[in-house]
């Protein structure tokens, strides 16, 4: 049994993973983001453990209405728990992770 995740970096992380499956899983919409991140396709799976980059895949998510509710219907999350994984990953001073 898996034990429970209740750090919100590795909450948003575990989201942004999921955004990164379903961006990939649409190839119209997986190309855009390699052409807009500049990433090679060689690179994704290695590049999907660093939390930066994690953080422009929800950024990608987060810039279009439509796709944040495609994503959150296909990934059964509601869109403002979307958008506080966006925050958590993009904000360097997020207040619960300051001591």
């Amino acid at each position: 049994m898996k034990k429970p995740v209740h750090n919100p970096r590795e909450v948003a992380e575990i989201v942004a993973v999921q955004a990164l499956g379903f961006i990939a899983g649409d190839p119209e919409r997986l190309g855009l983001f390699l052409a807009e991140t500049g990433i090679g396709p060689d690179t994704l799976r290695s590049a999907a453990s660093d939390p930066k980059f994690l953080g422009s895949v929800l950024d990608f998510v987060m810039r279009d209405d439509a796709t944040v509710k495609a994503f959150a219907k296909a990934s059964e999350l509601h869109p403002t728990n979307i958008a506080a994984a966006h925050q958590v990953l993009n904000d360097p001073k997020w207040e619960r992770d300051v001591p």
